[in-house]
């Protein structure tokens, strides 16, 4: 039975810093794409950040660029996502999600997903 579970969410100050951790058992992060979402009250979710395995290539929405780092550490079979310099609006429920793609550019479409963890709450306040 594959699982992902998040953790490392919290409550923050604008400008602040959180680590989420994206722990995989059941699925291993050796290929395919691993990716963060976010949902918040009254939008869309949104596909934050994507790591594609495989080939260790990296993909961001422009609203995170410059700002949010994925990484994958194999060996723990968990994924990270560093988010320096929060924003108000970055606050929303974050989700991980595993699956492949049929295509690269679809990455941040979450119906090209089969696993997703049950998130985690980050807020920043202002």
């Amino acid at each position: 039975q594959v699982q992902l579970v998040e953790s490392g969410g919290g409550s923050v100050q604008a400008g602040g810093s959180l680590r989420l951790s994206c722990a995989a058992s059941g699925y291993t992060y050796d290929s395919g794409f691993i990716t963060w979402f976010r949902h918040a009250p009254g939008k869309e979710r949104e596909g934050v950040a994507a790591f594609w395995a495989s080939f260790d290539v990296t993909y961001y929405a422009d609203s995170v660029k410059g700002r949010f780092a994925i990484s994958l550490d194999k060996a723990k079979n968990t994924m990270y996502l560093q988010m320096n310099s929060l924003k108000p609006e970055d606050t929303a429920m974050y989700y991980c999600a595993a699956g492949r793609p049929s295509r690269t550019t679809f990455w941040s479409h979450d119906d090209e997903y089969t696993y997703w963890g049950q998130g985690t709450q980050v807020t920043v306040s202002s």
